[in-house]
């Protein structure tokens, strides 16, 4: 059978699109049946279009698979960008100094508002070390996470660091309601650790 000229093949495409069942198709079910027949097409060319029709259409294949997986890569990665409130991490979206996340921990104080207070306050001491690279700046990082790595970092404050984080996440996910004394008792460690400095390598205990 020879090939169709490209005229005739655009009517008889008009006349399919026509019929009565098209009327009703979706665009997302017309989108996936053009993708079925276009992958199909290209795997008879494959399978019967010769050595050098093989070779065309496994090489179109390849890259048709090669762009529906940057697609999904991409789409992975923006869910994991959108994941910024998922319960367990520490900072938000918006990126602020220590400075910043101290001056809102506390106007939430002086409105009464605890648990914001001490989720600014937590933030504050996480930004500060981070800053002082006595932490890393690690994405995602759980308020557990930080004072684990930085208990590390200055020994003597890794209980006040375990309390703290606790502190935060009962705040946070556990339904507690934030308190002037834990606001106090956060506030405190935070100003005791901008005046830490880490031992020195190799010091005795």
């Amino acid at each position: 059978m020879s090939p169709i000229g490209r005229e005739e093949a655009a009517e008889q495409a008009a006349r399919e699109l026509l019929r009565p069942q098209y009327a009703r198709e979706s665009f997302i079910d017309r989108m996936l049946r053009y993708f079925n027949e276009f992958v199909g097409d290209l795997l008879d060319m494959a399978a019967g279009g010769g050595s050098a029709g093989g070779i065309v259409a496994a090489v179109l294949i390849l890259l048709l698979l090669l762009t529906v997986a940057a697609v999904i890569y991409r789409q992975v990665r923006r869910g994991r960008r959108l994941r910024a409130a998922v319960p367990g991490e520490l900072f938000g979206t918006r990126r602020l100094t220590a400075a910043e996340h101290r001056q809102a921990a506390e106007q939430h104080a002086a409105d009464g508002r605890w648990t914001e207070a001490i989720q600014e306050r937590l933030r504050a001491i996480a930004r500060d070390l981070e800053d002082r690279a006595l932490v890393d700046g690690m994405p995602g990082r759980t308020a557990d996470e930080l004072a684990a790595e930085a208990g590390r970092a200055l020994p003597p404050f890794a209980a006040d660091l375990a309390a703290a984080a606790r502190s935060f996440d009962d705040v946070t996910y556990g339904d507690v309601p934030g308190t002037r004394a834990a606001y106090e008792s956060m506030t405190s460690l935070d100003v005791r650790l901008a005046a830490a400095r880490p031992a020195p390598l190799g010091a005795t205990p």
